[in-house]
């Protein structure tokens, strides 16, 4: 199993040179990975300071060297998937091919797509992830490549580089159990980063949940390519419990735990202690 920390592009993590500083100390510490919130907004009344991921993203890149980087989640329905091809090919070959694409339909619909004049419809937004999920890859390619779908119609483009990943960008699902759809999509692609509908904020994705999740995925999936399963949440402080925790995550499926860090969770000085003690390792 690997290990990552997540945390938001907003509060306390919304300055570049913070957040590349967490992820060095989490690289320094033997963490896998280091991934950021997509947040436009949030809530319109919070009066929060909010960074733009892609650019924390590129500075997390150039001051790590070897853990996995990129958006948990990104809601693509909210941005150009073409512009979101230039970033992610600029930004994989920036970090030498270690970024990983987490993509969502975004939330709150209000604050991050209504105020904006966009579209907060789940099934337009769900629509527009899926076809901006074909246009990257196809734009990914590096051929011409043309796309005709019902939110989107590009006309032959070719764009260069392509990725250093090869085929191509990791994408990675997220998505709400028993939500269907989101787990029905995850199975096309690359990996999958589940929660659950039914705990508390706080609380981290049963394990009955996770396997009702899996195999439902397992029906769905039409390739035997590797598949990354993600949960994510709250380890408890002792190690010895932790390592049991995720231990039992491990034996139902999950290959990624990804410690989350909420702002209703503590201050930056407790974010920076728990990257600092490292991941629980057996």
């Amino acid at each position: 199993m690997r290990y990552a920390i997540d945390v938001p592009n907003f509060g306390d993590y919304s300055d570049p040179r913070v957040v590349a500083e967490l992820a060095h100390e989490a690289e320094e510490a033997g963490w896998d990975g280091f991934f950021l919130w997509d947040h436009m907004l949030m809530e319109n009344s919070w009066r929060l300071h909010i960074a733009d991921p892609w650019v924390e993203l590129a500075a997390i890149a150039m001051r790590t060297e070897r853990i996995r980087l990129g958006p948990l989640v990104t809601p693509l329905a909210r941005r150009r998937p073409w512009k979101v091809a230039r970033e992610t090919v600029t930004l994989d070959r920036l970090s030498g091919g270690r970024l990983i694409l987490g993509v969502g339909l975004g939330y709150p619909p209000e604050a991050e797509f209504e105020q904006f004049g966009e579209e907060s419809d789940a099934r337009v937004r769900a629509a527009k992830l899926d076809e901006g999920l074909d246009i990257l890859v196809g734009l990914w390619s590096g051929e011409p490549f043309r796309y005709e779908g019902q939110q989107y119609h590009l006309k032959e483009t070719t764009f260069l580089p392509s990725p250093v990943q090869s085929p191509r960008i990791p994408i990675w699902v997220g998505g709400y159990w028993p939500n269907k759809a989101p787990f029905r999509r995850a199975a096309l692609w690359d990996g999958v980063c589940p929660g659950s509908l039914n705990v508390e904020w706080d609380e981290n994705m049963p394990l009955e949940e996770l396997r009702a999740a899996l195999a439902y995925i397992k029906a769905h999936r039409q390739s035997d390519a590797p598949f990354d399963v993600v949960p994510g949440g709250y380890m408890p402080d002792d190690p010895a419990k932790a390592a049991e925790m995720l231990a039992a995550y491990e034996e139902v499926g999950a290959t990624w735990w990804v410690e989350s860090w909420s702002p209703r969770r503590g201050s930056l000085d407790a974010m920076r202690q728990q990257i600092r003690r490292g991941p629980p390792r057996r």
